[in-house]
């Protein structure tokens, strides 16, 4: 590998890392400030300093990059993905916080399903096998039928199942539009509809909340700016497995600052969310690269995919 190659890989690795560490951070955030305030009106405030944080990219661009004919579609998009952050909000603060990001880690086994479904992929035996594996990672988890089961973890996998129908909007709109547009138009679309949910649970922070939902919104903004970063400098099936930084990470946290330990249930289940994703997103890349180089790759035996 050359030294230049060597370097980026370098760097998406520490950009990965980094970005996860901003995320768990943002779930300790949002923890906090659910003492003061409920999970709907910290999704509005981190919405809406998130769009402040963001406004640079409009500053660099100007105008000119909001210009779209798919306003329709983004607006369906923010919608689907408002309802996946209300309930991901009320999971962090109904559940324990590795429990309920490990449970947000099953996403990939939706995306594959809704890809299927929706975008007519085709999805064979080897990735069947581990979109299986990690279900069965989600329901040791989730544990049905006995006394670790509860509604909040429920909600926690309905905001993985939701966040996998924005993954397969983004993929629709990557086709034409901008990553910087779909940023911009994202935080701009969330804010007003974020404000419509909270203001039944309206209350004005104080001094400790406002730092807690500020603090969320620039955690928030800047992991996604990382993480996209982390994208372009190296695979996604090298560096989005790193994300999972995110769960030792919130788990530390979550016992410094909650007192909370992670479960033998919740342990087991995220490794087997991992084995399962980490083999999606390899398999996914791998058929990728040989797409172009092969124009035949469509001819394989069904084993092989």
């Amino acid at each position: 590998m050359a030294e230049a190659e060597v370097r980026r890989l370098r760097q998406a690795v520490l950009l990965m890392v980094g970005s996860s560490v901003l995320f768990a951070l943002m779930a300790v955030a949002i923890r906090l400030a659910s003492s003061e305030l409920h999970p709907f009106q910290i999704a509005f405030f981190r919405n809406f300093f998130g769009l402040i944080f963001a406004l640079p990219i409009l500053y660099a661009h100007g105008f000119a990059i909001l210009r779209t004919d798919k306003l329709g579609l983004y607006v369906t998009r923010c919608a689907i993905g408002i309802a996946s952050m209300l309930c991901g909000f009320w999971a962090l603060v109904n559940l324990p916080l590795a429990q309920a990001v490990a449970l947000s880690y099953s996403t990939p086994l939706f995306v594959t399903i809704f890809a299927v479904l929706i975008l007519h992929e085709v999805v064979r035996a080897r990735r069947w096998t581990a979109v299986a594996l990690g279900f069965v990672g989600v329901l040791v988890i989730v544990q049905p039928g006995t006394e670790g089961f509860t509604l909040a973890s429920l909600v926690a996998v309905a905001a993985a199942i939701l966040s996998a129908l924005v993954s397969i909007s983004i993929k629709f709109l990557s086709r034409t539009e901008p990553p910087d547009a779909i940023v911009l138009y994202t935080t701009m679309i969330w804010v007003p509809m974020s404000l419509l949910p909270a203001l039944p649970y309206w209350q004005w922070p104080g001094p400790l909340g406002w730092i807690w939902v500020a603090a969320a919104g620039a955690c928030g903004t800047f992991a996604h700016q990382l993480w996209t970063r982390a994208l372009k400098r190296a695979d996604a099936s090298v560096v989005s497995p790193i994300g999972f930084v995110q769960l030792p990470v919130v788990a530390v946290l979550g016992w410094l600052v909650f007192g909370e330990v992670v479960g033998i249930a919740t342990a087991l289940g995220s490794a087997l969310i991992f084995a399962a994703t980490f083999y999606i997103a390899r398999r996914e890349a791998q058929i990728a690269r040989r797409a172009v180089t092969d124009p035949d790759i469509g001819s394989e035996p069904p084993a092989l995919r």
